[in-house]
């Protein structure tokens, strides 16, 4: 049964932190910055004035209410330090805009403060100790607080727990959990990608509308749903939460009473580039906001703002639908929410309030300036290489104390780009700068300064305008090579439903979204029927453990819609092949895993959670096949080990599978592949379930050669050997397709299957991966990449029984001819582009 408790005289109807740097720069300067462009804030009652100024209302201020925080602390503030909360500004960037309240003291370890604030506001907040530098709050699971979170709807009070500061781990409290499922009010249906937050800690929604929260000290604490683009009322009540206990949490979240249209008219300064695509950043999901800690204490990425319409000199506008009761609070930008964005006549960061009224509105505003501080704009053109593949972005990315997001440029025509920065100034005085394709700078890069330790160009501001004219001489991972040489073959046209295809990167980034539509043509392109998407969920707690979508890191359930609706228009199929991500090396993360009996049932639940709701995503997207397993599953099947001793499977281990894939059976009528990784000799033997999919998904990096640099002919050999020995007589008694899905990078010794690394061990070919540091000592080599491609496409077209072949690790967001698996811009890829339509009976 759920324990709530009401908020007191309340009526209830969701990287990149900046660095040591930043702080130390920041620390005296914040107490300049304005808060929000939001009246009714105002001071806090008997603390004085607070630190940094707040704006002056507005001549009719909205309604405010007295919200009263009390905080307990896990030990006394240090000498010299002072609590304070700090109130947020996520569309500006959490480490940037915040504003100080000092607290009172109550007693050594509780201090409260009573603040005005602007009802019908959603308040995100967290602790800080100001001292020297400013030390922010800790979860129990060491991470700091990205917000809490507090929805004003008239006077209140409530209580918080601090769990610890930076800098110190060794927290003092016995923890319980908060675990619920979140549905719709009107028809009960589970609601995905909802942020609930409680004690600082944050989750999202599943499939099922599932959520869990781990590690909340004991204590009454604020649970807050919502949801991210505002389509649901958001929920607010207090949950008890008790230690080593459970509290469970039904919610049902009313949806917005309608949806209405509302036009943003803007007019911008005089010395605004004409023409200069103006964008609307906000603190909503379609105003770019990504809910997630990216490079440079940002959260909002421009690529995934709305761009406004040029109407006339200096007018700007764009129409969009909103939910109506939502708190919109957004800003002008020629860049970001911190780069280029609107400043008010102070020079204070300029951030807009509006509560979407339920009927259609036009909103007319002004911007005063882009600028802050004395220093003139920087006007920065660059001329690219002419081999400067058509349809790339240039983006121009900033350094200021460590990398922020890159911005897009403004085309000029003949491979020339510019932008012009207006700022902010105030703050800065010296910058570095560099430019790369497609928003993938420390990948796609400048040679003049690669890598993500480069610090990149030296700019100055000045009280004078600049005008940096640049060349990019070469790009870093790009060459200008002629298509491959493919020898024509008498290829095989195979079974209708022969699988060629090309799976995805997981290594998704907010910033792929304005690059897939583009990705899937690609592959379109090459003659693919299939295309195999990678959605991740990450593993942010081993113990107790979490495995959940983590914004930034993981695409939302939007983002992998979008992507699966953009192969679909193409008529490819596509196929679902979830993936996790580790917080370090996946086999250390295993050897560091309690595998006792009560964390394998939290591990085979949880994954089993992952499963279902990727399963409901194929289903509600039309995709055609759900891929399960993968090469780091196998400690967890029947027989698994860690270093070559068992893993402490419970004895159950093979029904609990069992009712896994029976789960996804229900979730998803498609077909279900079992990923299985290839070694020589490791086709026997094998779990039962494998025997109760569609089909197996061969992951194949098998040795072909023992030599770094093979003879074609060896290769050949070697491939048709192994499918002839080894796979044949396995899929003749498995009796369901066998589809090879291969991983090649391209780098001299890749058909060995064992490149390199520390301590006499195999380096994984995701390593090479972007955007991962290159490992110099490995050499890159295309040709070897497309010779293996050749020997085993020559091998498979002999052998009608394959039932497919797929490359793995494409790089959706740009063409690198790096080191890694990716075909893309690479010989192997014009191969492709021959054998694709061949074998599917396209082409002659």
């Amino acid at each position: 049964m759920s324990i709530f408790h009401s908020i007191r005289k309340s009526k209830l109807p969701r990287a990149g932190i900046f660095g040591i740097l930043l702080l130390a720069l920041l620390a005296g300067q914040s107490c300049t910055f304005s808060l929000l462009d939001i009246p009714g804030f105002s001071p806090p009652e008997g603390s004085g004035t607070p630190s940094p100024n707040i704006s002056t209302p507005t001549a009719t201020p909205l309604p405010s209410a007295k919200v009263t925080f009390t905080v307990h602390l896990p030990s006394p503030v240090p000498e010299g330090e002072i609590l304070t909360i700090s109130i947020l500004d996520e569309v500006t960037g959490l480490g940037i805009n915040d504003v100080l309240y000092p607290m009172e003291k109550v007693d050594s370890q509780t201090y409260k403060v009573s603040l005005l604030l602007p009802i019908h506001s959603l308040i995100k907040y967290r602790y800080a100790l100001k001292g020297n530098i400013k030390i922010k709050e800790m979860t129990t699971a060491d991470e700091i607080v990205r917000y809490r979170m507090y929805y004003v709807n008239g006077e209140a009070s409530l209580e918080d727990v601090v769990s610890g500061w930076e800098g110190d781990s060794a927290f003092g409290w016995q923890t319980g959990k908060i675990e619920g499922v979140i549905r719709s009010a009107v028809d009960g249906a589970p609601l995905p990608d909802i942020l609930v937050e409680a004690g600082g800690v944050q989750a999202f929604t599943d499939s099922s509308g599932r959520f869990s929260l781990e590690g909340i000290p004991p204590g009454i604490h604020t649970l807050v749903a919502y949801a991210l683009d505002g389509a649901y009322q958001i929920f607010q009540q207090g949950a008890q939460v008790q230690s080593g206990l459970v509290t469970p949490v039904e919610i049902s979240l009313a949806p917005a009473p309608k949806m209405t249209t509302i036009t943003f008219l803007v007019t911008v300064p005089k010395n605004t580039v004409t023409g200069a695509p103006v964008r609307i950043a906000g603190n909503l999901l379609q105003f770019g906001n990504t809910y997630s800690d990216l490079q440079g204490g940002l959260s909002l990425i421009a690529d995934r703002m709305p761009t406004m319409t040029l109407i006339g000199e200096r007018q700007y506008k764009y129409s969009i639908q909103l939910p109506a009761g939502t708190e919109l609070r957004y800003k002008y930008t020629l860049g970001d929410g911190f780069w280029n964005a609107e400043h008010d006549a102070d020079g204070g960061y300029r951030v807009r309030r509006l509560i979407v009224p339920e009927t259609d509105t036009i909103i007319q505003d002004t911007v005063e300036t882009w600028q802050a501080g004395s220093s003139a704009p920087i006007l920065f053109e660059v001329s690219v290489p002419d081999d400067t593949p058509a349809g790339d972005v240039v983006y121009i990315q900033f350094h200021p104390y460590i990398w922020t997001e890159p911005i897009p440029m403004w085309a000029m025509g003949n491979n020339r780009w510019t932008y012009k920065l207006y700022g902010p100034f105030n703050m800065l005085g010296h910058f570095g700068y560099r430019y790369c394709r497609n928003a993938q700078c420390g990948s796609a890069d400048d040679v003049a300064t690669t890598g993500k330790n480069s610090s990149g160009r030296p700019i100055s501001t000045s009280l004078t305008p600049q005008d940096i004219q640049d060349t990019v001489t070469a790009w870093k991972w790009l060459d200008s090579t002629e298509p491959a040489t493919i020898v024509a073959v008498a290829v095989q046209s195979h079974e209708p439903d022969f699988v060629a295809g090309v799976e995805l990167l997981p290594n998704a980034s907010p910033n792929w979204v304005a690059f897939t539509s583009q990705a899937m043509q690609n592959v379109q392109g090459l003659g693919a029927n299939w295309v195999v998407l990678t959605p991740t969920w990450t593993f942010s707690r081993i113990s107790p453990l979490v495995f959940a979508e983590r914004p930034g890191d993981d695409p939302f359930w939007e983002d992998s819609a979008k992507m699966i609706s953009q192969a679909r228009a193409l008529n490819l199929n596509v196929a679902l092949f979830p993936q996790p991500n580790f917080p370090e090396d996946m086999t250390t993360w295993w050897q560091n895993a309690p595998r006792d009996g009560i964390w394998w049932d939290a591990w085979f639940e949880q994954y089993r959670q992952f499963v279902i709701h990727h399963a409901d995503m194929a289903t509600k997207d039309n995709a055609q096949a759900l891929i399960l397993g993968g090469d780091w599953i196998s400690p967890a099947l029947p027989g698994g080990t860690v270093n070559g001793q068992p893993s402490g499977l419970p004895s159950d281990a093979a029904a609990r599978w069992e009712i896994i894939l029976n789960d996804a059976r229900t979730h998803f009528g498609g077909k279900i592949w079992w990923a299985l990784p290839y070694t020589p000799g490791g086709l026997e033997n094998l779990p039962t379930i494998i025997g109760e999919t569609d089909g197996v998904y061969l992951l194949w990096d098998a040795p072909l050669s023992e030599s770094i640099y093979p003879a074609k002919e060896d290769l050949m050999a070697e491939a048709a050997r192994l499918l002839d020995e080894e796979v044949a007589p396995f899929h003749d008694s498995l009796g369901k397709p066998v589809i090879l899905a291969m991983a090649v990078p391209s780098v001299s010794g890749a058909a060995t299957d064992c490149l390199p690394a520390k301590e006499d061990t195999c380096l994984d070919w995701r390593m090479l991966s972007p955007p991962n540091d290159d490992f110099s000592a490995i050499e890159r080599n295309l040709q070897s990449q497309s010779d293996i491609y050749e020997a085993m496409l020559n091998a498979l077209n002999e052998r009608a029984w394959v039932g497919g072949i797929v490359s793995r690790g494409y790089y959706p967001p740009v063409m690198l001819q790096d080191k890694s698996a990716s075909v893309r811009g690479k010989p192997a890829a014009d191969l492709l582009w021959y054998w694709f339509p061949r074998l599917l009976g396209i082409q002659r």
